[in-house]
C-alpha cells in the first residue's frame, strides 16, 4: 500500500490527515499486543467527516497508521509539550499510558520506518504546499485531527469539541485564527484557542506566514461524531452532520481570505 494518497485541487487550502491510517505491515501488526491492536488511537473517520467540505481543496493523507510512524512528529522526536505526558514518534504507549508492544522497535527499526512512510508523507505535503504556493502565492494548510473527549493520562477534565492550534498564534495570520474562532464560538459548543492542544509538527512545521504558508491544526473532540469513543468507534451520522455545518463554514471562511494574505 502507498504511505500517503494526494488528491490535488484548485483550492488554497490544503487538508492534511497525517492519523486516518490504519495500515500496519504484518511484520509491525504481529508485534502488537492486544491493546495496540485495537488502534484506538486512530482520528476515527475524519476523513469522512471532512469529505466534500470544501469543494477543490487538496487533501494529503497518511494511509498507515501512527503505531507505525507519527506523522505529526517530527523526525528528531523532539517532544511537542515538554514536562507532560504524550506520546512520541513512534509511540511506546496508547494515549491511557498503556504498553502497545510485545518487543518495542529497535533505532534501526525506526530510521527504517521514517523511509518507508514519513519521509514519503512529508515530501507529498510539502510538494502539494508548493504547487498551492505557486498558484495563488499562498497556501492554507489545515491540519484534521480528533481525539477521545476524556484521557486522564494525557489532560484533565473533558476536552472541548474544538480545539484551535496554531502555536500561539504563530502559524497562521490573526485572521484565519480568529475566522475559525468565531465559527466555533457561533455554535454554542465548548472550545479553546492553544489550550491543551496547539498544533503539531506539521502545523508548526510549515506554518510560516511571511513565507506565504499559513498553518493550523483542528483537533476534534470525537464525541462530536462518534457513536461512542470505545470500539468499534462508529460514526454517527446525526452527530457529524450536525458538525459538517461549522466545519465548512470555518473551511469556507479560512479559503475566502486566502487573496489577502499574500505575502
Amino acid at each position: 500500500m502507498t504511505p500517503v494518497e494526494v488528491t490535488s485541487g484548485d483550492s488554497p487550502v490544503i487538508l492534511g490527515l497525517p492519523h486516518t491510517g490504519t495500515f500496519l505491515p504484518d511484520e509491525i501488526m504481529a508485534r502488537l499486543n492486544d491493546r495496540g491492536r485495537m488502534l484506538a488511537d486512530t482520528d476515527w473517520h475524519i476523513e469522512r467527516l471532512y469529505d466534500g467540505l470544501l469543494p477543490g481543496a487538496t487533501t494529503v493523507r497518511a494511509t498507515f497508521h501512527r503505531y507505525v510512524i507519527d506523522a505529526n512528529r517530527g523526525p528528531d522526536d523532539a517532544s511537542l509539550y515538554p514536562g507532560q505526558n504524550t506520546t512520541g514518534l513512534v509511540p511506546l504507549t496508547d494515549f491511557d499510558g498503556h504498553p502497545i508492544w510485545t518487543q518495542e522497535p529497535s533505532a534501526d527499526e525506526i530510521e527504517d520506518r521514517k523511509t518507508r512512510f514519513h519521509a514519503p508523507y512529508h515530501a507529498a505535503l510539502a510538494a502539494e504546499i508548493e504547487r498551492v504556493r505557486a498558484k495563488h502565492g499562498v497556501a492554507i494548510l489545515y491540519d484534521c485531527h480528533s481525539i477521545r473527549s476524556v484521557i486522564p493520562f494525557l489532560f484533565e477534565g473533558v476536552l472541548p469539541d474544538f480545539n484551535i492550534g496554531t502555536a500561539g498564534g504563530t502559524t497562521c495570520a490573526p485572521a484565519i485564527e480568529t475566522a475559525a474562532q468565531e465559527v466555533a464560538a457561533a455554535t454554542g459548543r465548548p472550545w479553546v484557542l492553544n489550550g491543551r492542544f496547539k498544533g503539531g509538527w506539521t502545523t508548526r512545521h510549515y506554518g510560516q506566514p511571511t513565507q506565504g504558508v499559513h498553518a493550523i491544526q483542528m483537533e476534534l473532540a470525537q464525541s462530536t461524531h462518534l457513536a461512542t469513543e470505545a470500539p468499534p468507534f462508529a460514526y454517527d451520522e446525526a452527530k457529524a452532520e450536525a458538525l459538517r455545518a461549522p466545519l465548512r463554514k470555518i473551511l469556507t471562511r479560512i479559503e475566502a481570505l486566502a487573496e489577502g494574505l499574500k505575502p
